[in-house]
């Protein structure tokens, strides 16, 4: 219910005419659907999907689809978070597997709008969840050692049957247990400086609100 809440305001915010990032998880696809609606009932938009799930959830909302190739500039992003710093917006993104499309489209984004529930607030990332990062298939258990100098524990990323998670990249993810992560922009320049890193789940100074549902109200945060 908090999810849907935050979504639907989301979804509330898109004009007719925009270009709209459409995330990836389980509250981004309450988005996608809210849309979906909105475009039946006439909205004109065309969507950039951040994974080959979402544009198919997007096809099945009859949301006109196009590409950051064909349209670098987004008005609105909207997406899902696996935890928001308090304060600062921050972020921790990935555990659906897209954070190297999600990131791309964030940051050519004029606005990204963060929907979530309660539970997704922190007083610090990395209380809760590890920091995806997605890495190279080539030398991975390599780039792993790289990573836990840093200070984490590293594990790679399996699918249901066990096998090694395959991004829509055709990389790995390794989910990096760093703790209570104080500097987080630091962090995150010291992962990006690693050989054989993609990209990372460390979504700092990047967010232009969250919209946080609650019960009986949705909560809107700038950082």
């Amino acid at each position: 219910m908090q999810k849907r809440a935050a979504a639907e305001a989301a979804a509330a915010m898109v004009q007719d005419g925009m270009i709209v990032g459409l995330g990836t998880g389980s509250t981004a696809s309450l988005a996608v659907e809210a849309l979906g609606k909105r475009v039946a009932e006439g909205l004109r938009i065309l969507g950039i999907p951040t994974s080959e799930v979402t544009a198919q959830e997007a096809r099945k909302c009859k949301i006109p689809l196009s590409t950051l190739n064909v349209h670098p500039r987004i008005d609105l992003a909207i997406d899902g978070a696996d935890e928001v710093e308090k304060g600062t917006l921050n972020l921790i993104k990935g555990h659906g597997g897209a954070l190297l499309r999600e990131k791309i489209v964030a940051s050519a984004s004029r606005r990204f709008v963060v929907i979530a529930d309660q539970s997704k607030l922190v007083d610090y990332l990395g209380t809760r969840f590890a920091v995806p990062v997605e890495v190279d298939q080539f030398g991975w258990m390599a780039t792993a050692a790289k990573l836990e100098k840093l200070g984490c524990k590293t594990s790679i990323r399996r699918n249901e049957e066990g096998s090694e998670f395959v991004t829509d990249g055709h990389n790995y993810i390794l989910d990096c247990s760093f703790g209570r992560i104080g500097e987080v922009t630091e962090l995150a320049r010291a992962i990006d400086s690693l050989v054989g890193v993609i990209e990372h789940g460390l979504f700092p100074g990047m967010t232009s609100q969250a919209l946080i549902g609650a019960d009986d109200c949705v909560q809107v945060l700038e950082p």
